[in-house]
């Protein structure tokens, strides 16, 4: 995740640099439950309004929330499917509050009633995202339900009058792109808290459509309006945040707007960036889903590093075995491709795995969703590119998944 707000209040306001961060352990986005009320074009998980066997109990949920605390795991991101489907949800979300994790909560909001956010509030929720991936009839195509944009609205409206600090999440394609601009105001006329404008990533059903993945040219026009409205933000003194998921080329672009506007200060930002590191999938976050396999990261379901059945998370995460892992974590990654000869390799990180894993069969080839051109890069040559091809391969889920 590229802390959009958070880069800029620094450049708005320069502070001391201060000590390094200490180390901990990966913020870890947790799929308790795969059922799923909706149908969604780009779901990871490929969840359906069915029930999926063998998930974790209570029991084994807390368990592995002790091996989370010694790892040094400081935030849980409760997922799904949608977690509300899921009884003791916010038994576990108390529990985890009381062993001292920051907990949000990853929802499509449709479910949440004025009863649901009574609950929500009292389980103690720090944040919650809810999903908007267009205005109106956009949404509901989108999600697969009629209706469901009505619904997820309701469920933010119903947070916010408990006090909840809620926000959305918008993940962007070719048939929702347009929507973008009225999702920002709708962000603000809701008072919102947190924009996160996610790019597609090449997983589960993301994978089967990725043929309708946004072009580069409007995924950078729609990152640059993210920049341009959260720095407006900023100089109001507005209490409001905007991140970006799942594309790290997000950090160079606002470095080269920042060269532009401020040259003075671009470097201390350059500095920063550096820090932060790019891509995190292996190193700053990771994965527990439904039936306890750790992953990478959310996108990286059909590559399972252990279960926590059978091995404490942070044996599972620290085990450099497995050669994933082994590459995510080397610094600097060895990617191959133009990832590996880009200027801006030391910000970025080589970008998302999965993408070009999907495409190659490499999950350390070039990313081609990178949006910035060869000479931005530091090429002297035009080089062939990684391209999006259609997927080939099954469309359908079986149909326990669509009934």
């Amino acid at each position: 995740m590229f802390r959009l707000t958070h880069f800029l209040r620094d450049l708005h306001r320069p502070g001391p640099l201060g000590p390094p961060r200490p180390a901990t352990g990966p913020v870890v986005i947790w799929n308790l439950i795969r059922r799923c009320n909706l149908l969604c074009r780009h779901c990871y998980s490929v969840s359906g309004d069915v029930h999926f066997p063998g998930e974790l109990t209570t029991a084994e949920v807390k368990a592995v929330m002790a091996d989370l605390k010694a790892a040094g795991v400081p935030a849980i991101i409760l997922s799904g499917g949608e977690p509300l489907m899921r009884p003791d949800l916010f038994e576990i979300a108390r529990h985890g509050k009381d062993m001292g994790f920051a907990m949000s909560l990853s929802s499509n909001g449709a479910l949440i009633d004025a009863a649901a956010a009574g609950r929500i509030a009292a389980a103690g929720f720090d944040y919650v995202g809810v999903s908007l991936d267009g205005i109106g009839a956009v949404h509901d195509r989108f999600r697969g339900q009629e209706g469901a944009f009505a619904a997820s609205l309701a469920g933010i409206r119903h947070l916010s009058d408990h006090g909840v600090r809620v926000g959305l999440r918008y993940t962007m394609t070719a048939d929702n792109a347009a929507s973008f601009p009225d999702l920002l105001d709708l962000m603000k006329a809701e008072a919102c808290t947190k924009f996160y404008l996610s790019h597609l990533v090449y997983a589960g059903r993301g994978n089967k459509n990725r043929a309708e993945d946004a072009a580069h040219r409007a995924t950078r026009a729609a990152v640059t309006t993210l920049i341009e409205t959260a720095w407006a933000d900023v100089q109001a003194g507005a209490d409001r945040e905007y991140v970006t998921g799942n594309n790290d080329a997000d950090g160079v672009l606002l470095l080269m707007w920042a060269r532009e506007r401020m040259p003075e200060r671009a470097d201390r930002l350059e500095a920063r960036l550096a820090a932060w590191g790019g891509n995190a999938s292996g190193v700053g976050v990771a994965n527990i889903d439904n039936l306890g396999q750790v992953h990478p990261d959310t996108f990286w379901w059909d590559y399972s590093l252990g279960n926590v059945k059978d091995r404490p998370f942070g044996a599972i995460w620290a085990d450099i075995s497995d050669p994933l892992m082994r590459g995510l974590k080397q610094r600097p990654r060895r990617i191959s491709g133009r990832c590996g000869l880009c200027r801006h390799f030391h910000l970025c990180g080589g970008n998302t795995r999965v993408r070009a894993w999907r495409l190659t069969g490499d999950p350390f080839a070039e990313d081609p969703a990178c949006y910035l051109d060869d000479r931005e890069i530091g090429l002297d040559a035009a080089r062939d590119r990684v391209t999006v091809t259609p997927y080939r391969g099954q469309r359908h889920e079986a149909p326990s998944l669509i009934a």
